[in-house]
């Protein structure tokens, strides 16, 4: 199984502390090692546009792991209409009663577009399964049909990558109660997360029989360790930078040409004013 937990490109970022270990980055040399990876990014999604390519990223981990983080460091600078977030709540009476796949579909990429979900069909063989909100014939037929429907997409075109954010149970208490101290933060607690938390190695042993199951040649899964979050979002995107194709594609060239007439003011014909 691929494993990019502390790649060599990102081993460099950071400085061994007392006891051998590598400090965590600081925001300022994160954002500084950011910087040109969201620039690569950019190029990329000229890339799809040029050649019409479909991208599509699954984030899945446990609770507090960093998926929304990154998630927000890769499409910060991109255009929200070519990249797209998707972060589905739970599936409404309707869709209970569908295909289970069917509900994903309709938010999956079009040509020159890039699709990241903040986790995904993967519920069902994670949450769904460890909180009893399917059945264990329900996960089995999930874990069947999973390879079959991603290699489909594969065939079909479409440039597929999995993660999954790894993070230890010590850090996962600590972004906890940071959440629960943190009120702008709060929201991202629900009695599920907090239920969670005392299922810690039933989470593991869903996770490692899902990762057994749907590790394929097609659509392989590639381990991140998230216990530093700075360092692992670095992590990750380096690597799906690395996957996809070669993607320099030379800007057109845009100029400014200097305007004709004196600068204007911007002041509405309106009964009222601007605050």
């Amino acid at each position: 199984m691929a494993s990019k937990t502390e790649g060599s490109r990102q081993d460099k970022a950071g400085k061994p502390d007392k006891i051998g270990k590598i400090a965590k980055i600081g925001k300022g040399e994160y954002l500084e090692k950011l910087a040109p990876l969201q620039i690569e990014l950019n190029d990329v999604a000229r890339w799809l546009q040029h050649t019409g390519k479909r991208l599509m990223v699954l984030i899945e981990g446990r609770d507090t792991a960093g998926k929304g983080g990154v998630i927000a460091a890769i499409g910060d600078t991109l255009n929200p209409r070519q990249c797209r977030i998707v972060a589905l709540p739970k599936p409404s009476d309707r869709e209970r009663t569908q295909w289970y796949f069917q509900r994903y579909v309709s938010h999956f990429p079009a040509a020159g577009e890039l699709v990241l979900f903040d986790r995904s069909w993967y519920n069902r063989a994670g949450v769904e399964r460890v909180m009893g909100y399917c059945t264990e014939d329900e996960t089995r037929a999930f874990l069947k049909q999973a390879p079959v429907f991603e290699k489909m997409l594969v065939d079909d075109g479409i440039l597929l990558f999995k993660y999954w954010l790894t993070v230890d149970q010590d850090k996962q208490e600590e972004r906890f109660a940071e959440r629960l101290d943190d009120p702008l933060k709060r929201w991202k607690l629900s009695p599920i997360d907090l239920e969670a938390r005392t299922r810690y190695a039933d989470y593991g042993r869903a996770r490692d029989t899902m990762l057994k199951a749907t590790h394929t040649a097609d659509a392989p899964w590639t381990l991140v360790d998230f216990n530093d979050q700075r360092r692992g979002r670095l992590t990750l995107i380096r690597h799906l930078l690395d996957q996809v194709p070669e993607h320099h594609v030379p800007e057109a060239p845009l100029q400014l040409p200097p305007l004709t007439q004196a600068l204007q003011k911007d002041r509405p014909r309106a009964p009222f004013k601007p605050l």
